[in-house]
């Protein structure tokens, strides 16, 4: 899909389709985030450094489940 490049005072803007915004779910406001790969840059509402923090919060309550029980009594 092509995308247009607009300037925008001293920043540069990109308009996303509505199509392209329904089919990421994204919406007025919300973040899109750029991650560098080996052909450029990939755009996406993922956030891969969100996606790590989830992965330590779900070892953290596996390994301390039975505690987390106790502290919700």
């Amino acid at each position: 899909m092509l995308l247009n490049v607009k300037k925008r005072g001293n920043s540069l803007s990109v308009i996303i389709p509505k199509e392209m915004a329904v089919n990421m779910n994204v919406d007025d406001g919300d973040n899109l985030f750029a991650t560098k790969t080996t052909s450029g840059y990939e755009i996406s509402a993922y956030d891969p450094d969100f996606a790590n923090k989830i992965e330590v919060a779900r070892r953290g309550m596996k390994k301390y489940r039975n505690a987390l029980i106790e502290l919700a009594k």
